[in-house]
């Protein structure tokens, strides 16, 4: 069985826009991306470790332990071997609470994606590869969550663009998440159920010639 940590945020996690119920294993598109590489021929299994409100590597003023990279390197240490990491990250760090910009997301990820080649693996394990994916743009906010959000979906914009490079400076993959799903049209910030499907599918058809790549 081959292991795939996916390291996000509440986009991952399934959140249900304006309330705080979850989606089903399933529906939700680390769940929609194990079933579709099995039925491609894969064994894998999704490890999802998925925060609400966590960022790359910000603190949230208001709710502990949302810092993305603080523990990163032990949660690959604890769930090696891996075949490859999965990051998305970054809505979090656009709240309105912060002054950050896309850039200042990008050198987050690059933080992230150093602490995950640099984890102390257990000797002969291997290095997963990284796999950045850039969440949706934000758009119209509604909801509850629209005074946290404010000013962040023209930030939001840029985030792919930023990933690519500093992904492209580091020789690691990356994919828009943008291309494919679009945010919430309840809340503007998350996913609903039918684009958790459109990612989940195509993530499958990205991860599945990596791991065809990486064959044990």
């Amino acid at each position: 069985m081959r292991q795939i940590l996916v390291y996000s945020d509440s986009l991952s996690w399934g959140i249900i826009p304006n309330t705080r119920k979850r989606l089903a294993f399933e529906v939700r598109w680390p769940g929609v991306l194990e079933i579709e590489l099995i039925s491609k021929g894969h064994k894998v299994r999704i490890i999802e470790d998925c925060l609400n409100g966590r960022r790359t590597v910000w603190d949230d003023p208001f709710k502990p332990g949302r810092n993305g990279l603080s523990g990163l390197a032990q949660r690959v240490e604890i769930h090696s071997p891996l075949e490859l990491v999965i990051l998305m990250l970054g809505t979090n760090d656009l709240q309105s609470v912060h002054q950050h910009t896309p850039w200042n997301s990008s050198q987050g990820i690059a933080a992230l994606v150093v602490a995950i080649r640099t984890a102390p693996i257990e000797p002969g394990m291997p290095v997963p590869p990284v796999l950045v994916v850039a969440p949706p743009p934000i758009s119209t906010l509604k909801g509850p969550l629209a005074p946290k959000f404010e000013g962040a979906g023209q930030k939001s914009l840029g985030l792919a663009a930023a990933y690519g490079k500093v992904c492209k400076e580091l020789g690691c993959d990356f994919f828009d998440a943008g291309s494919v799903a679009t945010s919430s049209r309840a809340d503007g910030i998350h996913l609903d159920v039918d684009q958790h499907e459109k990612l989940g599918k195509a993530l499958s058809a990205v991860v599945a010639p990596l791991l065809a790549k990486n064959v044990s």
